[in-house]
């Protein structure tokens, strides 16, 4: 019987861990979790830093019923925001909040030298096509 071709989803995510045993010293030291650290970075790279709640959803790759439990966290902690529009009360915007804004400010130059790790040790080259093969991945359509 032929064996099994590798497995590329199991590749990803064993990549991933070890990718992230570079930037979890850094946020437990901060007593953030790695979805809470998503959700910080994504709202402050977004424009206003405002988002929808399914907006934040999909670009954190956390699951709605999670990412609630995640933002009451983080709103508990004063990191955030929760708020209805009132011209449209079934939505849910999402905003950082100024301790957000300080905290990622005071986090974002360690893992700024973390990323800067592991493009030293991939070699510039390499880590451009990581980068690249990656995002070539995110734009497979499956249904075609």
């Amino acid at each position: 019987m032929a064996r099994p071709t590798p497995s590329m989803t199991l590749a990803l995510l064993q990549a991933r861990e070890s990718a992230m045993d570079f930037f979890r010293p850094h946020l437990n030291r901060n007593n953030i979790t790695e979805q809470q650290w998503r959700v910080i970075r994504i709202l402050w790279q977004a424009e206003e830093q405002t988002l929808e709640s399914y907006q934040l959803a999909e670009l954190a790759c956390i699951l709605r019923p999670s990412l609630t439990g995640v933002l009451v966290r983080l709103e508990q902690n004063g990191l955030v925001t929760r708020w209805k529009p009132e011209n449209d009360q079934r939505r849910l915007c999402v905003t950082l909040t100024p301790k957000g804004n300080e905290l990622f400010d005071s986090m974002k130059d360690e893992m700024m030298r973390q990323y800067h790790k592991i493009q030293q040790r991939l070699g510039p080259e390499k880590y451009r096509t990581l980068m690249k093969l990656l995002e070539e991945v995110q734009q497979l359509d499956s249904k075609e």
